[in-house]
């Protein structure tokens, strides 16, 4: 584990579960909730002879960002894909109900509080969605999980930042899309259905999961953000990432609400219209859809510089 100040330059992608933990809050203030010296450890596996993990793949705890308590969960990817179980769900489930309770407490106790320092949450995904040793519990955590984050609505902000290995896909896939906002790098990965999954169903043919640039060109940053599926783009490093925390996390709850994806009226009318718009279309390829937005060079946008691409980038409107 590094220290806090070598951590900021350390790519994302690289970076594991806890480092990403440490340091997207400031110096010094993360507490960890249920770690490894807890030893909560999923009784599903151990039944099935596999080997387990103290954390259960998932770091939980607390920490700030300037004035306002940020409450973190980070999936560990090399654990089980970063699958999600009964333990690691109930991790996940618990932390934002914490959030929830402790802005419950602090407004009854502060009506005049400020925004920034009323709590956030903080999800780094890095998982295929439900940990199939566990099944059940895996699918009924993903229900619980959304629970609370329809009970955070309107009182707590929750935040996806997505740029590790394996991405957000399976039912965390509709997790993150059912969050305030999303912060992806051009490495992050997003989606309901994993490239492997679609290639095993549809045939290699259909969707080779080998074609890395197909696989970024369907699933990467670059094409959320176009498409708006991702609220912001960032730089490959665990300080690209918090930098945008630092501006998101003191905003009022009025400001997410226009960032959200999903929920409002308005919000369903869009994405029908970009249902309406495929069907139009029948694009063969994301670049289809690039070009669509108005991208002159729709092709070369895979290889455009980072700072080149979001500054010029033209992003889809219906």
């Amino acid at each position: 584990m590094s220290n806090w100040k070598n951590l900021q330059s350390r790519s994302f992608l690289e970076s594991s579960a806890r480092d990403r933990a440490l340091g997207l809050v400031d110096e010094g203030t993360f507490t960890e909730l249920a770690g490894p010296f807890d030893r909560v450890t999923s009784p599903h596996l151990a039944l099935l002879g596999d080997a387990v993990a103290f954390d259960d793949g998932i770091v939980t705890g607390v920490g700030r960002i300037g004035k306002t308590p940020v409450f973190v969960i980070s999936q560990e990817g090399k654990f089980i894909g970063g699958s999600v179980g009964e333990i690691g769900g109930a991790k996940m489930v618990n932390t934002i109900k914490l959030a929830i309770d402790f802005h419950d407490d602090l407004v009854a106790k502060y009506p005049d509080l400020s925004d920034a320092e009323k709590p956030v949450v903080v999800i780094s995904f890095e998982t295929g969605g439900v940990r199939l040793h566990e099944a059940n519990a895996g699918l009924l955590a993903h229900a619980e999980v959304m629970d609370q984050l329809q009970k955070a609505r309107g009182k707590v902000p929750v935040i996806a930042v997505i740029g590790s290995k394996v991405g957000a896909f399976g039912g965390m896939g509709f997790v993150a899309a059912a969050t305030d906002a999303i912060i992806m790098s051009e490495f992050g990965r997003l989606g309901l259905t994993g490239p492997e999954v679609i290639e095993q169903e549809m045939g290699k043919e259909e969707f080779d999961a080998s074609d890395r640039a197909l696989v970024y060109r369907t699933t990467g940053g670059r094409h959320k953000y176009i498409m708006g599926d991702a609220n912001f783009l960032v730089e490959d490093t665990i300080e690209g990432f918090r930098a945008k925390l630092v501006d998101l996390a003191p905003l009022p709850v009025a400001d997410f609400e226009a960032m959200r994806r999903i929920g409002s009226p308005e919000k369903v009318e869009h994405q029908l219209k970009l249902v309406a718009l495929a069907a139009e279309m029948q694009p063969k390829d994301a670049v289809d859809v690039w070009a669509k937005a108005g991208n002159e060079n729709a092709p070369g946008l895979l290889d455009v510089p980072f700072a080149e691409f979001v500054g010029s980038v033209k992003r889809l409107s219906v």
